[in-house]
């Protein structure tokens, strides 16, 4: 056979092989795209002509028990860029500039995001937090652009400001590490907004509702030819709490108008230790980090202070401590109440004068003239008689120097001062330790929350609860109810219902004619007792604590209010108190109801009637 055809037969055959190959890599293909991997490439031909609009749910709102909202949801708009139509850059560019304006962006920058929407063929968010008002700009040209779409969300609103800022926290973006970190299946996105502090961080889950989003088939031009799926948004769950708003905004309007700006008021419900409020100034106001995106905070300082003085502050609680001084004095059966000491104004301590607050004496004074007047001599002479380790019982029954056990990050214990601790730190106790002790000085030290829940064991005689700000959870998907806040003892000081007695006929004769008469209110049982901290770093520290109730009922109600450097607890915190008083019992200065809120809520005319005489 010839050389030239066997050269041609074979290569008909290496053809042939080659094409038998060829009609093999197809027909594996045809099968791999066909059969094994059909729903891949269904997904991803689908991919192509849809697009996806997420929809941020609304978060569950935060109620006060009275039913005011504190923390809502405001309308908002987020806009978008589906990647289709015409890509020239000269497009872009030109869609650039007319939208950059009514964006408060500039034209590069928006370029850049509709360029980066090109590249990815995904929804590109250029912008989101949108007023109203920038929204109507938006519609008129929006019909001039293919592929541009605005879609309707919600931000988070607190109507009433820095109301309870502290216990309410505030929202922000997530940082890299809090992605990382993140629950699945919360479906979080890169542009999510989450909880900070306080209850938005604590309560994210509940509060987070479930996104939703409309599934759009596009055409070539990026214009939407259907909508395939509208995925209904699913609110977050409410969060109720145990704050009556009246009174946490006479705290908050109290604290403000002090002479320093600084300080704390607490309110506890005496019969279960549930908070009616909890104010801690400088206060700030959470909607600066969820602003409007056209809103202009560029003369509003984003650098809040989180601490919470109300838990975290920690300082010698002064004259209120006299109360324990006294009930120690009652513990010991050879102490007479109604035995006189005199005050010249000092108190010799043998190696020290020690000095009254009142530098021309008192006199002659019992308990109930001793605690009326807050006459440091007669305490001095009482501490003296009954021992430091008798106040130091004390103190361990109402547990000073722990926790309150609320519910809140960053919760101080304080310090509770005696001799035992000295002891077991290899230190000496002198007769100076024992008549500072008596009077709420030296190492002794307190948080206002922690007052408020002594003062709550004595308005209970002996009841120490635990304090709780959230009275339940409402789903709004459901409707179910789950109760988180409840009744704790946590100690009892378990002393005579006649000390108790005792107590409490002193605070009202204080209130009634002595240091705390700023607290009475025609009408009401008031119970008080105020104290001025030493500070050695600056003036001292004003501390007021009273319970109270209806006559013929037991005391509903502690408040403790502290203002920072405000010099004297009569004057500076007593007002406040008194306020917060007012605001829980709905009376006025001469003990006259006025318009309650409560009942008014569901008013059509709800604040024409607060403005109008009968609110004034």
């Amino acid at each position: 056979m010839p050389a030239t055809k066997i050269f041609f037969n074979t290569r008909l055959k290496l053809l042939f092989f080659v094409a038998c190959a060829a009609c093999g890599i197809i027909a594996l293909r045809l099968v791999d795209i066909q059969v094994l991997r059909h729903s891949a490439y269904l997904e991803m031909a689908e991919r192509n002509r849809t697009q996806v609009l997420y929809q941020t749910a609304p978060r569950g709102r935060v109620f006060t028990s009275d039913g005011v909202v504190v923390a809502s949801n405001a309308p908002s708009f987020s806009f978008y860029y589906l990647a289709a139509g015409r890509k020239d850059i000269p497009y872009l560019q030109q869609l650039a500039k007319d939208f950059a304006p009514k964006l408060g962006m500039s034209e590069e920058a928006l370029t850049e995001k509709l360029t980066e929407g090109l590249k990815s063929g995904k929804a590109v968010l250029l912008a989101e937090n949108l007023s109203p008002k920038t929204t109507i700009a938006l519609q008129e040209l929006q019909i001039y652009y293919p592929g541009v779409y605005l879609v309707e969300e919600t931000k988070r609103d607190y109507p009433y400001g820095s109301f309870a800022s502290h216990l309410i926290g505030y929202l922000g973006s997530m940082t890299d590490a809090e992605w990382r970190k993140r629950d699945p299946s919360m479906n979080y996105r890169l542009n999510s907004k989450i909880g900070k502090n306080g209850i938005e961080k604590k309560y994210e889950a509940e509060l987070k509702g479930e996104d939703g989003g409309a599934y759009l088939e596009v055409d070539y031009r990026g214009r939407v030819r259907r909508v395939i799926e509208d995925r209904r948004w699913q609110p977050g769950s409410d969060v109720h709490l145990t704050l009556n708003f009246d009174v946490q905004r006479a705290a908050e309007d109290g604290l403000k108008s002090t002479s320093t700006g600084r300080g704390a008021a607490v309110a506890l419900d005496t019969r279960t230790g549930a908070v009616l409020a909890l104010a801690s100034a400088p206060a700030y106001d959470p909607n600066i980090f969820v602003p409007y995106n056209d809103t202009d905070l560029s003369h509003v300082s984003k650098n809040i202070s989180e601490y919470n003085l109300a838990v975290q502050g920690t300082y010698p609680p002064a004259s209120t401590f006299k109360i324990i001084t006294a009930i120690a004095a009652l513990t010991d059966p050879d102490f007479d109440p109604s035995a006189h000491v005199n005050c010249p104004g000092h108190y010799d301590a043998g190696s020290r004068i020690f000095k009254c607050w009142k530098r021309t004496g008192h006199g002659m004074m019992n308990l109930l003239d001793g605690l009326a007047n807050s006459c440091d001599v007669y305490f001095y002479d009482v501490a003296a008689r009954v021992g430091a380790s008798a106040i130091e019982k004390v103190q361990r029954a109402f547990m000073f120097g722990r926790p309150t056990g609320i519910d809140l990050p960053g919760e101080r214990a304080g310090n509770m001062y005696g001799p035992t601790k000295r002891a077991r730190n290899k230190s000496y106790w002198f007769i100076g330790d024992t008549l500072n002790l008596s009077i709420g000085q030296g190492e002794l030290l307190v948080t206002p929350l922690k007052l408020a829940q002594f003062g709550a064991a004595l308005a209970s005689k002996g009841n120490v609860y635990r304090p709780y700000y959230i009275d339940r959870l409402v789903s709004n998907r459901t409707g179910k109810e789950t109760q988180v806040g409840k009744t704790e003892i946590l100690n009892t000081a378990d002393y005579p219902a006649s000390t108790y007695d005792l107590i409490w006929t002193s605070m009202k004769y204080t209130t009634d004619t002595g240091t705390a008469r700023w607290a009475k209110i025609p009408g009401l049982d008031v119970y008080a007792k105020t104290g001025t901290a030493q500070n050695p770093h600056g003036d001292d520290h004003a501390w007021f604590l009273a319970f109270a109730g209806k006559p013929g009922e037991e005391p509903s109600i502690v408040v403790v209010v502290f203002v920072e450097y405000g010099m004297h607890g009569s004057s500076a915190a007593g007002p406040i108190a008194r306020e917060m008083l007012k605001a829980y019992f709905g009376v006025d200065d001469l003990g006259n109801p006025v318009l309650q809120r409560k009942s008014l809520l569901n008013h059509e005319n709800y604040e024409e009637l607060l403005e109008g005489p009968a609110g004034e």
